[in-house]
């Protein structure tokens, strides 16, 4: 009995050993020894002087050997906090080995294991996602030997105080209407509680000064944040008779479908971290080369910066929104950046020879700052009650004022909240009240004194309602 139940326990030790996806290419893409590895790994990012940020939400990094492409790589998990605690990270890579016509999810992985240690698969979410969709399958041949995925995973081993489970997806097609349904899939898991890593070289194969033209062509129509765009782009440099140039980006089906899952979310930015190629490598020559970029993509939660040209901008879309009005016409604003697109809340103040001649404010992120600008500045000039509608005749004596509204920021301490900088915003119920920052240059209140007249006198839930209240935090750039 003893011997059978021995024999049972082999069997079942060879069954789990025979789930861990052994790596494919340590040895050769990077160290197979670990101390050799995770010093390699160090040295890489010792190299990476860019910044943390935060929200970051997706990447796109290089997949060739560490001699090559290992500090650009670095770079965009640099940017990432070493402790942010993502439920998932998304593993999504082009393959070199088979072509399916869909994805392959390796949910007959139950680990991935590198010479640092095993990560763990999500299984059951792989699963779920094959019911989803029949542009999902499961292949071996996609992953056994398939390099793309597995060489990112070392960076993220060193650099995550937590490594969540892996999601691996290998996309085995180009047809943009099977990227499009993958997207459409992965689309409800694009959120602040995963991370999404896209695994793609770029130009292959041209020679030196050609690939940093034909990379730069690349990256500009990834910096668009269009999906179309940069399909185009890789289109276009096929037709520009580059000698040796092979593809643009063989990671052309991964960074498609993030870009398809972004495009519409006005508050996803994409930021250019690095570029380099293999020519830049002492083991590479200038002949032939390979392009490697980085890309960063966070909320805009992490950053919200108008330009001198967003200002002028706005401004611009009030006056005109106003003179449209008084003339009866339509007025469609047209060449918006990215910021003026986000989801914010803004103040139209229009002021006459240095008297307020109508104001009204929208405090809600239901919609982009441009259409909330349209909005209060129609608001403002012919809908403020203290004042008469603006007529044509006055409207080159009105000066105009914008208050724009940054994203607001939950708090979970008034530790966090910086009194004269920043605006408060509580929600208890149904109950909602708010101070301006500038409110606080008003009076002579303490962070708690603040607190307590704007729940009490704007939110109407008592003194110490704030307490118990939701609290957000704004900041408000006045131009």
């Amino acid at each position: 009995m003893r011997s059978f139940l021995f024999i049972v326990l082999i069997l079942i030790s060879i069954m789990m050993e025979a789930k861990i996806r052994k790596p494919a290419v340590a040895g050769s893409f990077y160290a197979d020894d670990a101390k050799e590895l995770r010093q390699d790994v160090r040295d890489c990012f010792s190299q990476c002087k860019n910044p943390v940020m935060e929200h970051v939400q997706a990447v796109i990094v290089p997949h060739a050997g560490y001699v090559f492409s290992g500090v650009t790589a670095a770079s965009a998990f640099a940017a990432i906090h070493p402790e942010a605690e993502y439920e998932h990270i998304f593993l999504l890579g082009p393959s070199h080995h088979v072509y399916l016509g869909k994805a392959s999810i390796n949910e007959g992985a139950s680990a991935y294991a590198t010479p640092l240690g095993e990560v763990a698969v999500d299984t059951a979410l792989c699963r779920d996602l094959m019911a989803k969709s029949d542009a999902f399958t499961y292949v071996p041949a996609a992953h056994e030997s398939e390099h793309c995925l597995e060489v990112e995973l070392p960076f993220l081993q060193y650099h995550m105080k937590k490594m969540p489970p892996i999601v691996p997806i290998i996309i085995a097609t180009q047809e943009l209407s099977t990227l499009k349904e993958i997207a459409s899939c992965l689309k409800p898991y694009l959120n602040e509680r995963n991370l999404f890593v896209i695994s793609s070289d770029f130009s292959h194969y041209p020679a030196y000064m050609d690939a940093k033209l034909v990379d730069g062509l690349t990256k500009d129509s990834i910096m668009t944040g269009k999906t179309e765009a940069f399909v185009n782009a890789t289109l276009h440099n096929q037709e520009l008779n580059i000698g040796n140039l092979a593809t643009s980006a063989c990671g052309m089906a991964p960074i498609a479908t993030l870009l398809m899952m972004t495009e519409k979310n006005a508050g996803i930015h994409p930021h250019h971290i690095m570029y380099c190629n293999s020519g830049d490598s002492p083991y590479g020559g200038k002949d032939k080369v390979v392009g490697y970029h980085s890309f960063v993509f966070t909320t805009q939660a992490a950053s919200f910066e108008l330009t001198q040209d967003d200002k002028k901008m706005l401004k611009s879309i009030a006056y005109h929104t106003i003179e449209a009005s008084l003339e009866g016409k339509k007025y469609e604003p047209s060449g918006l950046s990215y910021m003026l697109k986000t989801h914010c809340g803004a103040f139209v103040s229009l002021h006459k020879k240095g008297r307020l001649r109508g104001c009204i404010g929208h405090f809600g992120e239901d919609m982009p700052l441009y259409q909330t600008v349209v909005q209060m500045a129609k608001a403002a000039a012919f809908e403020d009650p203290r004042f008469y509608g603006v007529t044509l005749d006055e409207l080159d004596d009105i000066d105009i004022e914008i208050s724009v509204l940054t994203p607001m920021k939950r708090i979970h301490s008034i530790d966090e909240f910086q009194l004269g900088k920043q605006g408060i915003f509580m929600r208890k119920g149904y109950h909602t009240g708010t101070f301006l920052p500038q409110v606080a240059d008003e009076v002579a209140w303490s962070k708690e004194e603040f607190l307590g007249h704007c729940a009490q006198d704007k939110a109407g839930i008592g003194w110490d309602g704030w307490k118990t209240a939701e609290l957000y935090t704004y900041e408000a750039i006045v131009f």
